[in-house]
This record gives structure tokens, sequence and C-alpha cells, in this order.
């Protein structure tokens, strides 16, 4: 039983379990009445009759439509995400850095556009790139900088937490060796400071893809933008809208079981050396158990002399 306990929470007992399971139960019923409820209020409305669907499953809707709009969202996504690891982990390492400048300049930059809303962002540099015929495409722009900096300003936070959460002797062990703290960040702490990260960096390339929807208030062409035109050609809004809600449902999943796979990969291959055989987390280690080089010998015999 102590085992399952710890200083912020104990284990439920055989009542508190009965009353989670009831809550679970009435919850769960509230939550099918309203959705029931729902259903019934469009079914009498006529929501649901066939002609409103039929247009949205034909060639053209999908050809002329959510097919680019799906396009947009996607390119805009894709730049927007390379985009933004990248400026996190630059000012993340920056925020990190032995200089006490680049640590207030990155500081600076990244607490500045993470307080911007990003469609403020989005609507500033529309107008700014618009009005100076920077691009002929001025929405997209505006749509994947914006992206970049609020994103790029959060995943940079989240380098600085995932390294400063890792154990000390982490670069401890690398200053040890000879290394400078530049090549400690790089080489020991970012690289296990990424996998540790990796569900709540997901949970952020997620958002990104999300806000691309924000880029139809500046006329950029994606996938939301793209549905209210051909819903609004149909009167039938509600159900256009409701299948680029289930488009955006299945790419968000799917970014998240490939990030999923992805950590169990990592883990996997950067795990330390076990009983069954060795692993990257020590590299002098060789198949079946034997030891080589003058660290394993110290560490076989705890003699340095055995060198």
């Amino acid at each position: 039983m102590s085992s399952q306990q710890s200083v912020l929470f104990d284990a439920p007992g055989p009542r508190a379990r009965r009353f989670i399971v009831l809550g679970n139960i009435l919850g769960a019923l509230v939550v099918l009445g309203i959705a029931a409820l729902v259903v019934v209020q469009l079914a009498a409305k006529g929501q649901f009759a066939a002609a409103l669907w039929e247009p949205i499953f034909t060639s053209s809707a999908w050809q002329n439509y959510l097919i680019p709009g799906l396009q947009n969202t996607l390119r805009a996504a894709g730049f927007a995400i390379v985009g933004a690891v990248v400026f996190g982990l630059i000012f993340g390492s920056g925020r990190l850095a032995r200089v006490r400048a680049v640590r207030w300049f990155s500081g600076v930059v990244v607490e500045f556009f993470r307080a911007v809303p990003v469609l403020l962002m989005m609507v500033f540099f529309w107008l700014l790139f618009g009005f100076n015929r920077i691009s002929d495409d001025p929405a997209f722009l505006a749509v994947v900088i914006a992206l970049i900096l609020y994103n790029g300003s959060v995943i940079a936070e989240l380098v600085r937490a995932g390294v400063g959460n890792l154990p000390k002797g982490q670069s401890e062990a690398g200053l040890a060796v000879g290394l400078t703290g530049g090549q400690v960040l790089r080489s020991i702490q970012l690289p296990q400071a990424l996998i540790a990260m990796l569900p709540a960096l997901v949970s952020q390339l997620v958002v990104v893809l999300k806000d691309t929807a924000l880029g139809q208030i500046i006329t950029y062409n994606e996938l939301l933008r793209a549905a209210q035109i051909f819903g609004n050609g149909n009167s039938n809004n509600l159900q256009t809208l409701t299948v680029a809600a289930l488009i955006f449902i299945v790419i968000n999943w799917a970014l998240t079981a490939v990030a999923r796979w992805l950590s169990r990969y990592l883990s996997g291959r950067t795990s330390g050396v076990t009983a069954a055989g060795p692993g990257i987390g020590n590299p002098t280690a060789v198949a079946g158990g034997k030891t080589t080089g003058p660290g394993n010998a110290i560490a076989a015999t705890g003699d340095p002399s055995a060198t």
C-alpha cells in the first residue's frame, strides 16, 4: 500500500473507488445526454438531410476546395514546424548560454513573442508584406512567420526546461572529461532533453497545425477557409465544417501516433546496457557481456591499475 502513496496523493480506498466509478458513469451519461439532445435538435431542423451532405462527397468539392485547402494547411504547417523547431533550439540554447548578454537577448526575444497573440502577428505581417509588395503571397508568409515566432518561443522554453530538469551530473561529467560548456549542451544535454520533452513538443506541433486555421482571417486559403467558401456556396456550412474538423482530427491523431512511436524508438536506442545486452548508453560495451577499453576495465575491477 505504501508504494502506491505519495506526499500529494493517497491511493483511494474501496469507498472512494466506488464514488469515482459512480462519478465517471454519471459524467458519461450527462455527456451522452447532451450529445443526444444536439442530434435531436439538428435532426428536427433537417441538418441530416441527404441533400445537404451529398455535395461534400462530389469530386468537385474535393478537387477545387478541400484538397487545395488541405495542401495549403500542410504546406504552412510544414514550414512553420521546421522553422519553430530551429528557432526554439537556437533561442532555447541561447537562454542557457554562459554569456550573460546572449542569455539576456534570447530571453527578451522569447518572452516578447510568447506574449504577443499569434493572430495579431499574422495581421501585422500580412499588412507589412502586402503594402510593401514583399511577396506575391503575403498571407502565406504572414501565417508561417507568425507561427514560427510564437511557437518557436514556446519550444525555446521547453528546451530550457528540459535541459534544466536533467541531473547536474550530466554536465559535470562532460566538463570533467574536457568538454566546453557549449559542447556539453550540444552533445550531452540537448539530445536527452529533446527525448524527454518529446510529448510536450508534439503537443506544440499539433497547436501549429491547428493555428494555421487562423490564416483564414487574413484570406489565406487553408482548409477552414476553403470549407467555408464551399459551404456558403451550397448552403451547408455545418456539414462542410464537420468534414473539415474530421480531417483535422485525423491529421492530429496521425501526428501524435508517429510521435509516440518515435518516442519509444528513441528511448530504446538511448537506453543503457542491461542484462540482455548493450545499448547506446554504454558505447564501450560489446555483445556477449565482454568489455573493452580502460574505462570498462576500471568498472569491472574497481582498480585503476587494471588498465
